[in-house]
């Protein structure tokens, strides 16, 4: 039953974090500006 719970709390937390980088990519505030020039970690 406790892996059941911790499960559940473990899927909320990553549905929350998905659910939040959904909502700060449609209003603009990516983690990637698109400058590759000033990116200093994407490839």
């Amino acid at each position: 039953m406790g892996t059941v719970v911790v499960g559940l709390i473990v899927l909320g937390c990553a549905a929350f974090a998905v659910r939040s980088i959904v909502k700060d990519k449609k209003k603009g505030k990516a983690s990637c500006s698109g400058d590759c020039g000033r990116c200093k970690g994407c490839h």
